[in-house]
């Protein structure tokens, strides 16, 4: 317990009189750390500390790695910024060696500066003063790190857009050049590759690499593509919503955690634009930005994640996780959140033109390259109406191809109402993409109306494709049972297909193979949305423990069920 006496050693806290700081020291929190842990993450809701013991250091996350960028000592104090602003912690404040502080809530400290008001002038004056300055907020913002990796190729360039969304999804700063900038050489710093070498990326301080894989771009820098260890107590397949959730509460609650991603995190919410609806965000929140929160968490509390690893098989009976290249995991419960892929569209010249004007889904990444461009979105669900309202600040005009002949049936009201607030937002009812024409990018679509005797082309400058999702389960062993369409059967919805064989119930997300589960949207189930599947991602974990502590009270054999 925080006393009176340690707070009369804070000068912040000086002007108070005894039965104030007694006061104080009833309210203030006595918060012991280790070291490397958090007094306050960034992003962590207000509160205003003070140093009792110890050393705090101030750290800001830049690309997933942590930068120091100063340091407290006892008598000190950190959270003024947040408790003067009203805002999140800019920067979080980490323990550098076992450590002692007090934390006092905003309303406690509010209360505390009516009384003396010279505290709240002192934190106020403490709050400019590290906001401004070359070592300040302001110093931060006005000298931000340099990129990470520098990438070249051409806009329309297919590898090159793969490329650029892996090192977005991965929180890489890069910067992209293309071959025919006219400062290009300068900023690639010496000769700009052949055309037959793009693209290319040359990552700061190290090597550059031609027509790169994706895995030696992760190993480049150092995303994590190898396992520390071969056996875990969960290993999670895929980092979407889903995947990432049971990351951050199995890591948390003690258990070894890993995550295998074949491409990069944010599964297919790290294509969206824009969500409104996630609890939490009123101003809504991208995909990505949403993804990249939940990786920093995940790491931050010890789960391990691997990219650009595929999963070649998982043995039933053992659980044992294969790994691209031969490398096998040893698991004691499985989660599938391997989420769903993008329902691709068979249309003439669709396959040429792919990457090239063509996208699936839509990053917030993808919006400077529609600036001023007339685009088309296919799609009439609640994505292609978050996507139609984030591109129409950067494109000239935004068309929603329907072909039903209303948006209601498929889309949000609260999306529906903000469509028409936007001029140049528009939408087409009772239509369908007959084709795609264009030489090296997209120029022009025909489009099918009903009532038309021919197909109407028209030009496009973007095609954003919404027209839902389909599983990829076909890689799965034939004992975890789906459904007719490849969505996994879990809970009674697996007990009621006759493929479970043990006398205990299931758990709600057990699959026909006793601890191995799934969650997401890879599960059979009528919810498809972000957070149903961060909800069902934590409740996962919460089954594992289950099933090892059952496990560990019978040590009973895994039963199979027939295939």
């Amino acid at each position: 317990m925080v006393t009176a006496e340690e707070i009369e050693r804070v000068p912040l806290f000086d002007v108070l009189d005894q039965a104030q700081r007694e006061q104080l020291a009833l309210a203030a929190a006595d918060v012991s750390l280790v070291a490397g842990e958090y007094a306050a993450p960034e992003g962590s809701e207000r509160a205003l500390f003070a140093v009792l013991e110890g050393r705090i250091e101030p750290v800001k996350s830049v690309d997933g790695i942590e930068r120091v960028v100063g340091v407290r000592h006892p008598g000190d104090i950190f959270g003024e910024v947040p408790i003067a602003l009203g805002t999140v912690f800019p920067v979080g404040f980490r323990a550098a060696e076992p450590s002692r502080v007090m934390r006092l809530e905003a309303p406690d400290y509010h209360a505390i500066a009516s009384l003396v008001p010279d505290v709240a002038k002192q934190v106020g004056q403490l709050a400019a003063h590290r906001m401004s300055g070359l070592r300040g907020l302001q110093g931060l913002a006005a000298d931000p790190p340099p990129p990470r990796a520098v990438v070249i190729g051409h806009r329309w360039d297919t590898s090159c857009g793969e490329l650029r969304r892996f090192l977005d999804r991965n929180q890489v700063t890069f910067s992209w050049l293309t071959p025919d900038m006219p400062a290009a050489e300068d900023r690639w710093g010496g000769p700009v590759p052949a055309e037959g070498d793009l693209p290319a990326i040359r990552v700061i301080g190290g090597k550059t690499v031609i027509r790169p894989r994706l895995r030696r771009v992760a190993e480049l820098l150092d995303l994590g593509t190898e396992a520390e260890v071969s056996e875990y107590d969960t290993v999670i397949v895929g980092a979407g919503p889903a995947g990432l959730a049971a990351a951050v509460y199995g890591a948390s609650e003690g258990l070894r955690t890993i995550v295998v991603e074949r491409e990069a995190p944010g599964g297919q919410a790290g294509t969206s634009s824009r969500i409104e609806n996630y609890l939490g965000f009123p101003s809504g929140v991208s995909g990505d930005e949403l993804a990249s929160r939940a990786l920093q968490q995940a790491r931050r509390l010890g789960a391990e994640i691997l990219v650009t690893r595929s999963i070649t098989r998982i043995d039933a009976e053992t659980r044992q996780v294969h790994l691209d290249g031969g490398d096998v995991l040893r698991a004691r419960t499985i989660i599938l959140a391997c989420g769903v892929a993008w329902r691709q569209l068979q249309i003439e010249g669709f396959d040429r033109l792919a990457g090239k004007g063509i996208s699936y889904g839509a990053a917030r990444s993808e919006a400077p390259n529609t600036h001023g461009l007339d685009i088309h979105i296919v799609g009439a669900g609640n994505s292609a109406g978050q996507a139609a309202l984030y591109f129409s600040t950067h494109a000239r005009t935004v068309t929603i191809l329907c072909r039903g002949d209303r948006l209601e049936k498929s889309m949000a009201r609260y999306l529906i109402d903000q469509l028409a607030t936007r001029p140049n937002i528009r939408t087409m009812f009772g239509v369908e993409l007959a084709a795609v024409h264009g030489d090296g990018s997209l120029e022009t679509i025909e489009l099918r109306d009903g009532a038309a005797d021919a197909p109407v082309l028209v030009e496009s400058g973007g095609l954003f494709i919404f027209i839902g999702a389909d599983a990829e389960t076909g890689w799965l062993p034939s004992e975890i049972a789906v459904d007719p369409r490849g969505f996994v059967l879990t809970g009674s919805d697996m007990r009621e297909a006759g493929r479970w064989s043990l006398e205990r119930d299931p758990y709600l997300l057990e699959t026909s193979v006793p601890g191995i589960f799934a969650c997401g949207d890879v599960r059979l189930g009528p919810v498809k949305r972000v957070a149903s599947a961060v909800g069902e991602g934590s409740m996962a974990i919460a089954f594992v423990h289950q099933f090892l502590r059952q496990r560990r009270d019978s040590d009973a054999p895994v039963v199979l069920p027939a295939r």
